[in-house]
């Protein structure tokens, strides 16, 4: 199977040399990313785009790699396409032809065609010329120039026709490594997760820095989320985890600090912590999920007073974001359900707290805390690996059930988001298979246990991280009998070089 990768917009307008550069990184990712899945391919680089060629034609292998590419920062669009040699016009519009002819039946169409090479036609003469042959010789209605029911879209070069079977809309932004490193501040929460996508977006390497105020469950549950993050988005580079234990800052603060600055003393004691870390680790700058006057301490004042300990920069990518549009992007992203149940400590902190930043004020009440505890939660902090955060028994994904081959009784649930589960559908030849967005389980499954008592559920995600998350969940609740459906492929040999590949071309 072939894929025609498409680059985001605002990389095709660089200069030579940095389109080149911004090219060369996303071949690169995608070279790591299927690597890592075990997936042998070969990624061409063309100057307008790159080719991505999969050795093996099954539909599991395609799916991965439609998950791959629409997930991958960099990529305007991936067109799935079948490539056909041709020596003239009418014997290219024949592939062209045949490839659609069902799925114009009935309906309205247009014809885009993308031509370079020598040859005694045009693209627009080539348009037309199919666009007449196919209204003639298949069941199509009419041609809509502007608003047709399907673009039948081809690209000729050279002396090969490559049709278009479909277009996958890509993410967008920059090569995930191109603009650097940052470390963004996460809670868990809406604002938090969607600024760290944002940023993984814009071709920052984004790395996760948690304050602990709330105990191991809400540290295994922003673990879960961190990574489902990095392995959504990012996982063709390595970034780290970093747990500050702020328990004890907590502390200091509620008895020795006023209670109007409590939530502007935390912030800063948290900007001082991360700056340490970001330059422990050669981090240029600070991520954090804060929208302006959202809450009483992101009030422009207030951020202006908790600036002033950073000695790095501060991205804010949610300033001028309204909340419900924030959640609309968690919820397209995937990580509403982790978002609506995460505990919020942060919000018990402060009581009557200031809107108006008082420089004086704070310098008074930061004047009684004992910075002994904040150097003391540095040294006890800990960093792991993203990839190491949810392994061991302490997240309890482990002791999920992972099953290859369902038993005949056992009903799959795909859990992916809905345009997702559209492109690849999963089909199964002896199970039930229902479809059930992620962000929708929880409200339906009491219903769908109570009618299939004794059942046992397998939950399906293209990596398997979101399914286990949500059968661990909804286990450990005693809804049901939960597991996770796993796709057996065969492996590759080159899964141990893969490993190290991805290692030594991005580093820690």
């Amino acid at each position: 199977m072939k894929f025609v990768i498409k680059l985001f917009p605002e990389i095709t307008i660089k200069s030579h040399s940095v389109r080149k550069q911004m090219t060369k990184i996303l071949r690169q990712n995608l070279q790591n990313l299927f690597k890592r899945h075990v997936i042998s391919v070969d990624v061409q680089n063309r100057w307008d785009s790159l080719v991505v060629v999969v050795n093996r034609d099954d539909e599991s292998t395609r799916r991965q790699a439609i998950q791959i590419l629409s997930h991958t920062p960099g990529i305007l669009a991936a067109l799935e396409i079948t490539e056909f040699t041709f020596a003239t016009l009418d014997e290219a519009y024949q592939h062209v032809r045949d490839a659609y002819r069902e799925r114009v039946a009935g309906k309205s169409f247009c014809v885009r065609i993308k031509r370079s090479g020598a040859h005694d036609f045009n693209s627009h003469q080539a348009e037309i010329y199919m666009g007449g042959g196919i209204l003639k010789e298949t069941d199509a209605t009419r041609v809509d120039l502007h608003n047709p029911d399907v673009v039948v879209l081809a690209e000729i070069r050279n002396d090969k026709v490559q049709v278009v079977k479909q277009s996958i809309k890509g993410l967008g932004g920059y090569p995930l490594g191109s603009q650097g490193e940052v470390l963004s501040l996460i809670s868990g929460g809406f604002d938090s997760t969607v600024a760290s996508y944002l940023m993984t977006r814009r071709g920052l390497k984004t790395h996760f820095c948690f304050f602990n105020l709330g105990g191991s469950a809400h540290e295994i549950g922003v673990k879960q989320v961190s990574h489902y993050l990095w392995s959504t988005y990012s996982e063709s580079h390595r970034v780290k985890f970093i747990t500050v234990p702020f328990d004890k800052v907590v502390t200091e603060i509620l008895t020795n600090v006023d209670t109007s600055q409590m939530g502007v003393v935390l912030k800063r004691m948290m900007l001082r912590a991360a700056c340490h870390m970001a330059e422990r680790f050669n981090m240029p700058a600070l991520v954090t999920g804060e929208a302006v006057a959202q809450v009483a301490s992101q009030t422009i004042t207030n951020l202006a007073v908790i600036d002033e300990v950073a000695d790095r920069m501060v991205l804010r990518p949610l300033a001028a974001m309204d909340k419900q549009d924030i959640i609309d992007t968690a919820r397209r992203i995937g990580t509403e359900t982790f978002a609506a149940t995460m505990p919020e400590y942060c919000g018990v902190i402060s009581v009557n707290p200031t809107t108006v930043g008082d420089r004086k004020k704070v310098a008074e009440a930061e004047a009684k805390f004992n910075m002994a505890v904040l150097e003391q939660a540095l040294e006890d902090a800990t960093i792991q690996r993203i990839d190491d955060v949810l392994s061991g028994e302490a997240s309890g994904l482990d002791q999920v059930e992972l099953v290859t081959t369902p038993s005949l009784t056992d009903i799959v649930i795909d859990i992916r988001h809905p345009s997702e589960a559209a492109d690849a559908p999963l089909t199964l030849t002896n199970n039930q298979v229902l479809t059930i967005p992620f962000f929708d389980l929880d409200n339906r499954v009491n219903d769908l246990v109570a009618k299939n008592e004794g059942t046992r559920f397998l939950l399906y995600c293209q990596k398997g991280t979101m399914s286990k998350i949500h059968a661990h969940h909804l286990s450990s609740e005693k809804r049901g009998h939960f597991g996770v459906f796993s796709e057996s492929r065969p492996a590759a040999k080159a899964a141990p070089d893969a490993e190290s590949a991805a290692d030594s071309s991005q580093g820690e």
